[in-house]
């Protein structure tokens, strides 16, 4: 459950208004639908984040069964047996593993692959000796995720402008064109919020779902003998007749699923009951129709699945088809995007990654952020496939590897947390997850049959962005090793400053350190060059903790060793962004917090690489770089510039 739905329902999902006092029971019917109508609007707003990726699908999902060298031929029993395939893996991957059972795994309300290796650390002691299993599956599933949020939009909004073609043939030559600019203009918007941009998309996904579902059922009507595909015996029997293509029609059948794990990530933006309602009630139903619908066109004119989706609509609707779904695809974007923002604020708090600049843009749900480096590395990305792929039929050698691969790698998150955290049975295990290891495992082999045409470039940039990751943790684990064994315990600091009695001067100062127990290295260096102590010396510590966020009683552990040295720490989840001034100044201190009297010391370090065997020379450099660019601590701990000193140093590497 989102942070903000936590003030709506109790506990067992009643809504409730815990600010109401019981008094006043002339305003619950009212108060109460108030409530209702925001549960609705996050319904709505959650259509326009959550749903646009997979809710695409249908644009190209089982037209590239039959189209391209390995299609396979047009007839009724490929036809049923490929609208069986996907019906079947919508129903088993989406409804049961991600919507009903995954989004059971919730770390305190937020979802994502690193939300669940958080809480598989956090809540289970065993989870230490898999600890560098659980952190690789961390790390690449949010590398292959990155990965698809270069692919996504491109791919989707191709698919969706190249609906001009059937207008008029001189639209072909706009075609890309005018897909830069739509995904352009859906990036330039970003930084105005999720909730504002899910609040302006969500009515017209929600239209576009309405239109795909009749139309589908329409073309049902006309050809009811597709319903036969809900046997899942069709999906078997094409499967068994096509022996030598049965891979690559699962390869590109896992189309229709794209966007699960990004529904998953995106939990935290509105919580799971807001997306499961909105799945089962509009999203769903509506994709079903669509494709049966489309499977029933064939059946009636299997002459060629080209723009098989645009064929099944009525000569007269065709071009604001093309409008909806220009739009529909762009929102398809908007949940591979937000995404990748919670993924990334994620990594940061949890030291995955360097610190980035992040914007929080909604007052009273913390999971909304927005990312500009993100954004735009992204939007750069996307605009070059474009350019270089020409045509979403050419993307069908490269998508669905990196999906395929998240999936496997949650799956396998999955089965401890079920074991371990939900103590599912054992009988339970084998019969549920090890089915869906099976079915993961046999997907992401489909997929692998892409990496010679394309796939390559998918696993490169995810092999690359794992590296990186691997990389910063590493080094970091190492200096934080080195700190350690190198820091002067407090305690002989306080007792040095009794016996020395150095100068004291008026003023308060903070120490920012990272290691609990030992004196921070900037209070060593002015302590050793300057000769003075300030009246009141605060030594900062901050932990980032692996969930969410922090509750205020829980906020800050405050230490008085005497003689003016106050030691405090200050706790925060990883989707939180630490403003340390604001936090100071509401905490209990034995002193006042005057802010204009305080003046924060910060460690400006140095790095040099030396011979030292603790990291690969290549590492070295690497984490060198990636440190050098990371957001420096005055703005990430909104640190006020005008009142910071920082005391260099150098640190080999």
């Amino acid at each position: 459950m989102s942070v903000f739905e936590k003030h709506l329902y109790d506990d067992s999902g009643t809504l409730v208004d815990k600010t109401m006092p019981d008094s006043h029971i002339e305003n619950n019917v009212e108060k109460s639908s108030g409530k209702q109508a925001l549960r609705i609007s996050l319904v709505l707003a959650s259509l326009g984040i959550v749903f646009g990726d997979i809710g695409t699908s249908p644009l190209y999902a089982l037209r590239e069964c039959f189209n391209g060298p390995h299609g396979i031929p047009i007839v009724r029993e490929n036809i049923l047996g490929c609208v069986s395939l996907i019906f079947w893996l919508i129903i088993l991957i989406v409804c049961i593993k991600y919507v009903i059972l995954l989004m059971k795994a919730d770390n305190k309300g937020e979802g994502g692959i690193m939300a669940l290796m958080a809480l598989i650390d956090r809540i289970s002691p065993k989870a230490k000796k898999y600890s560098l299993l659980i952190t690789l599956c961390g790390i690449a599933g949010s590398a292959l995720l990155f990965s698809d949020a270069i692919l996504t939009p491109a791919v989707s909004v191709l698919s969706a402008v190249e609906g001009l073609n059937l207008i008029a043939p001189v639209f072909k030559q706009f075609v890309v064109p005018i897909s830069i600019i739509v995904l352009i203009s859906l990036f330039v918007i970003q930084s105005k919020g999720t909730e504002k941009v899910g609040m302006l998309f969500g009515p017209i996904i929600l239209v576009y779902f309405l239109i795909i579902g009749t139309l589908g059922a329409c073309s049902i009507i006309k050809t009811p003998q597709v319903l036969g595909a809900i046997n899942p015996y069709y999906a078997l029997a094409m499967l068994a007749s096509n022996p030598m293509q049965a891979l690559t029609i699962i390869g590109i059948a896992i189309l229709s699923v794209t966007g699960a794990e990004v529904l998953y990530a995106d939990m935290g933006h509105f919580g799971k009951r807001p997306i499961q309602t909105a799945w089962f009630s509009i999203v769903f139903p509506s994709l079903v129709l669509n494709y049966f619908g489309q499977g029933a066109f064939l059946l009636s004119d299997g002459s060629s699945a080209d723009n098989l989706f645009f064929r099944i609509a009525p000569s007269w609707f065709l071009f604001p088809l093309v409008i909806i779904s220009t739009l529909a695809t762009a929102i398809a974007s908007q949940a591979i995007i937000t995404g990748i923002f919670s993924l990334l604020r994620q990594a940061v708090q949890l030291g995955f990654w360097p610190r980035l600049r992040i914007v929080h843009t909604s007052a009273h749900t913390i999971g909304q952020v927005f990312i500009p480096s993100a954004n735009w590395l992204i939007c750069i990305a996307t605009v070059i496939l474009v350019i270089v792929f020409q045509k979403s039929s050419s993307f069908a050698s490269v998508y669905g590897i990196a999906v395929a691969a998240t999936m496997l790698l949650t799956t396998i998150m999955a089965i401890f947390v079920a074991r371990k955290i939900w103590k599912a049975p054992l009988p339970v295990i084998l019969v549920v997850w090890v089915l869906f290891i099976i079915l993961n495992i046999l997907l992401f082999t489909a997929t692998m049959t892409k990496i010679i045409t394309g796939g390559w470039v998918v696993l490169t940039f995810a092999v690359v962005l794992s590296t990186l990751m691997f990389t910063w943790v590493a080094g970091r684990k190492m200096l934080g090793r080195r700190f350690s064994s190198e820091a002067v315990p407090l305690n002989l600091f306080v007792a040095d400053i009794v016996n020395l009695q150095p100068i004291r001067v008026k003023g308060i100062a903070v120490f920012l350190s990272a290691n609990v127990g030992g004196t921070p290295r900037p209070l060593l260096h002015n302590y050793k060059h300057n000769k003075v102590i300030h009246e009141t010396t605060i030594i900062l510590n901050i932990q980032n903790v692996d969930f969410p966020t922090v509750l205020h009683r829980d906020r800050a552990e405050v230490t008085d060793h005497g003689h003016g040295i106050i030691q405090v720490l200050l706790k925060f989840g990883f989707m939180e962004t630490p403003n340390v001034p604001q936090i100071l100044s509401k905490i209990p201190l034995p002193v006042h917090f005057d802010r204009m009297q305080v003046t924060y010391f910060l460690g400006k370090e140095r790095l040099v690489i030396s011979k030292k065997k603790a990291m690969f020379n290549w590492q070295k450099h690497v984490f060198r770089y990636l440190a050098h660019n990371s957001l420096d601590a005055t703005t990430f701990f909104g640190l006020p510039s005008n009142r910071v000193v920082e005391l260099g140093m150098q640190i080999d590497l």
